[in-house]
């Protein structure tokens, strides 16, 4: 029954049933019982939690214990005002011995000790606990938005992963939604203590009316009977509403930490210098003529044991860390390999080698790494209104989509060696770009035709090299008016980081992302990947393929297509060189759309004949072209470079068309020098594009193979 959730509904209708039917002696007293019991487990739980959050059903029991406990008020109540006349046990035992034997059947004791446990409740535990939940839940849903912003600054970061952001963002969640609870729950208690009072008044003053009227008791008996009765069913009440109220204060005054209340009362309390100083001041004290001396002294004793014992062990932990770092030799410590002893024995604590290393000493390379000068570092502090972070992670994403793969994190941080002004990127700790930008200006950037100069500091945009101006922030208009394309600082690294990352897009495909692209590829086509690998190809000739394609800025976002092709020539050949040809072709469609769009014409630059086929010869001859006369190169090399300027002019794009089997050494000669140049085979143009020869290149060159 429980389990299908009909646990709280039963709870509910017992409560309502208390309040409404009668209940037996017998009933009464153990669910008394029961409330103090599960008071003190409350209690105990509180104490003992490592940190509130992980007992976060708490608001949920406060108010559930608080229901039970007035719903036996009311039951209670109505039994006293009913049976009272009988005296003794007509509420209950429970009743009878918190109104006989905690107070020694004294009715005036017990009345005055209800009121202190009242004004301890209401005034000085529940009061004050009520305004720290308060200021608690105020302070955790002010600060939530930046714990929100920190989390995804250390996942943009890469210093934790997406599980962790995920659990850390349900902590700040969870942690909001607890303390807003608990400002809730805390007027329940609150309520809890004025309502004790209300029944206390009501009990003695309806009792002593229904004793004296209706069952003709003299006014002493009936004080007497209907008071204890009153003061003992208070009593049970108010000691578990004062521990419940404690739990409240304790729960909520807890700072979070994965540590029971004992472990930090122990790290923070019990320190060597304040147990000996306060063992110094009770002795004092226990010296002193007319004290009592045997009860100060006997406690000073105790304090200055303790003392000693926390100094002792503080004394033993450093010994202890540093054992491996004594001489060489000595009994239980192994010597290095390759160590030797100290001359003139062993050598002094403090130069002793802290720790033996491991591999944990040898950390990796950040795979991306971006390092900034001491005036960039309010860029990327979000607390500081930095931009660059948020930059960063639409980098990441925009990258991966059009590269195909998920691009790694980028590791942030300073760098006191750079230049304050400086920024530098990295790529498997191996810096691969740097430049200098100024925080508190924007960089105007001539695209190529602007009218009039605009006053600032001369600078060129790090990611494309074009002529810029670094304005201050009031000119930013005026630039614009004038042609200028003005950006922040922010977006300048970003920009810069953006194109590093699309050039060396093969250096950042490994192993693990080739094996999670073909584990999302086998969701939908398993077959496919379960032929390809390793059946057909290892996982480093799919990895040498893909990374051909990203070098020639191919993406691979259609890794089916890829799949399916090398499946289709892998028989054929095991050359990533020639299977990468193949891939080619099938993605000529993409390819193609990339460098002309929708046009239905293509431009592009052929080889004379003659050329063509000397170059095949030349191939043949020596590998990656050793048999071409360098004068022959380099001829073909300025010819190119011409051909390519007048296509630029023109507004076109720059295309050249050659046979398959020359296509990839002339995309490795000419990509260093002519990057903007597209060499193409023809088995890559797809049939619905008309072909435009626009140049011919070879025409008047002369040469042969060497």
């Amino acid at each position: 029954m429980m389990r299908n959730g009909m646990g709280a509904p039963i709870l509910l209708v017992m409560l309502l049933a208390m309040v409404v039917i009668p209940l037996p002696t017998i009933l009464l007293d153990i669910f008394f019982t029961f409330n103090i019991a599960l008071s003190l487990i409350v209690m105990m739980v509180v104490v003992y939690v490592a940190r509130p959050l992980d007992f976060s059903l708490f608001p949920t029991v406060l108010l559930i214990a608080t229901l039970l406990r007035l719903a036996l008020n009311v039951a209670s109540t109505r039994i006293i005002l009913l049976e009272g006349h009988n005296g003794g046990a007509a509420a209950g035992k429970v009743i009878e011995s918190f109104g006989s034997f905690v107070i020694g059947g004294n009715y005036a004791v017990g009345l005055v000790v209800f009121l202190i446990l009242v004004v301890i409740n209401f005034v000085v535990v529940t009061k004050g606990a009520g305004r720290v939940s308060e200021v608690s839940a105020r302070f955790t849903l002010d600060a939530m938005p930046g714990k929100q912003m920190a989390i995804d600054a250390d996942l943009n970061a890469g210093i934790i992963t997406q599980e962790e952001a995920r659990e850390r963002r349900e902590d700040v969640s969870n942690e909001a939604d607890f303390y807003g609870s608990m400002d809730g729950a805390s007027k329940f208690v609150r309520g809890d203590a004025i309502a004790g009072i209300l029944i206390l008044v009501i009990n003695v003053i309806g009792g002593l009316g229904i004793g004296i009227v209706q069952h003709d008791l003299a006014f002493g008996v009936a004080m007497n009977y209907y008071t204890l009765l009153t003061i003992g069913d208070g009593l049970v009440a108010q000691i578990p509403s004062l521990m419940l109220s404690t739990a409240t204060a304790i729960i909520i005054t807890r700072v979070t930490a994965r540590q029971d209340m004992g472990e930090q009362v122990l790290a923070q309390l019990m320190t060597p210098k304040a147990l000996g100083v306060s063992a110094g001041v009770m002795g004092g004290i226990g010296i002193v003529p007319g004290m009592p001396n045997f009860a100060f002294l006997t406690l000073a004793a105790a304090l200055g044991g303790a003392a000693y014992y926390m100094w002792q062990r503080d004394q033993e932990k450093p010994a202890t860390e540093s054992a491996e770092g004594g001489a060489p030799g000595a009994p239980g410590v192994p010597v290095p390999p390759g160590g030797a002893a100290p001359a003139g024995g062993a050598a002094p604590a403090e130069e002793q080698a802290p720790s033996e290393l491991s591999w944990d000493d040898v950390g990796p390379v950040d795979m991306i790494g971006l390092e900034v000068g001491y005036r960039l570092i309010p860029l990327v502090d979000t607390n500081q209104g930095g931009q660059l972070m948020p930059r960063i992670k639409g980098v990441r994403k925009k990258v991966s989509q059009d590269l195909g793969f998920l691009v790694h994190s980028v590791h942030i941080r300073d760098n006191l060696d750079l230049a304050p002004n400086y920024y530098r990127i990295s790529l498997m700790g191996v810096p691969v770009g740097e430049a200098e930008i100024h925080p508190d200006r924007e960089m105007a950037i001539n695209p190529g035709q602007v009218f009039g100069s605009i006053e600032g500091l001369p600078g060129r945009d790090p990611a494309f090299g074009l002529e810029a101006v670094w304005v201050e922030p009031g000119l930013r208009d005026q630039a614009q008016t004038m042609g200028y394309t003005v950006v922040d600082p922010s977006t300048v690294i970003a920009t810069h980081l953006s194109q590093i990352l699309q050039d060396h897009g093969h250096e950042l495909l490994g192993h693990e992302e080739v094996q999670q692209l073909l584990n999302g590829l086998s969701k939908n086509a398993p077959k496919l990947v379960e032929d390809l690998v390793p059946r057909l190809l290892q996982l480093g000739t799919v990895l040498k393929v893909l990374q051909n394609l990203l070098r020639e800025k191919v993406p691979i976002r259609d890794i089916r297509t890829i799949a399916e092709t090398l499946a289709q020539y892998a028989p054929t050949s095991q050359d990533a060189d020639f299977l990468t040809g193949m891939v080619r072709a099938s993605l000529g469609r993409l390819i193609v759309q990339q460098i002309n769009g929708m046009e239905a014409e293509l431009p592009v630059i052929t080889l004379d004949p003659g050329l063509e086929q000397l170059l095949l010869q030349s191939l043949q001859a020596g590998p990656e072209g050793a048999g071409i006369e360098p004068g022959l190169a380099e001829r073909l090399h300025q010819s190119l470079i011409d051909a390519v300027q007048r296509q630029e002019m023109a507004g076109q794009p720059s295309i050249m068309l050659v046979a398959g089997t020359v296509r990839g050494w002339l995309s490795r000669f000419l990509r260093p020098s002519i990057p903007s140049l597209h060499v193409l085979a023809y088995n890559e143009v797809p049939e619905n594009k008309q072909i435009k020869v626009v140049a011919t290149v070879g025409q008047a060159l002369e040469g042969g193979a060497g």
